[in-house]
């Protein structure tokens, strides 16, 4: 069986190979953050074998999924509560930006590392004009808007098909009782049987 740096690197070997072979932007941003974040991966066992640190446990590396999100005329910020992060070096934290993505790391923090990856963001940002900040407890994301003076109504693509799935279609042109039919129609179809 093969150890865990030899699957990283065979790994790696395949995410440049379907890179080379891909044409699609968002594919190509997709395996170039995957890319990266292999190679950090492997820099990192290399770097722990090196060390004799006994690895960390995939039930150790938690992901971060809580966040509040603002926006100004240049930049979209996401604010991210991560407890005792001031607390950790610098170097530690680390965020990989693409023009639709980003992919936050925080390092041994207490012994674990956390990350948080937003893929598909809602609009193209300026990879160089991005950053982070830490404050106490806390990571600020700055990614810069490509295009200023621009709303972002959601963070991802995904969060805005979410939201319009949720929303009921209407149209103009058609009797409003025949709207109510509709939702009445809708719910006796999806209802169970009890409902029926």
């Amino acid at each position: 069986m093969a150890s865990a740096l030899e699957e990283l690197q065979d790994d790696l070997e395949e995410v440049k190979a379907l890179l080379e072979k891909a044409t699609r932007k968002r594919v190509r941003d997709a395996l170039t953050a995957e890319k990266s974040k292999i190679e950090t991966e492997i820099k990192n066992k290399m770097q722990h074998k090196s060390q004799k640190k006994p690895e960390l446990l995939d039930n150790e590396k938690p992901a971060i999924s809580n966040y509040r999100r603002d926006q100004s005329d240049r930049f979209v910020k996401i604010c991210i509560t991560v407890t005792g992060v001031h607390q950790v070096p610098a170097e530690n934290v680390q965020v990989h930006f693409t023009e639709r993505s980003f992919d936050l790391m925080v390092k041994n923090l207490t012994g674990k590392s956390y990350s948080m990856i937003v893929n598909n963001l809602f609009k193209s940002t300026s990879v160089e004009g991005s950053s982070k900040k830490i404050k106490t407890d806390t990571v600020l994301i700055l990614c810069r808007k490509k295009v200023e003076n621009t709303q972002w109504e959601y963070l991802t693509q995904v969060e805005k098909e979410c939201k319009e799935k949720e929303k009921p279609s209407y149209d103009a042109e058609t009797d409003p009782s025949e709207g109510l039919m509709n939702v009445l129609k809708k719910i006796y179809e999806d209802g169970d049987d009890d409902m029926k």
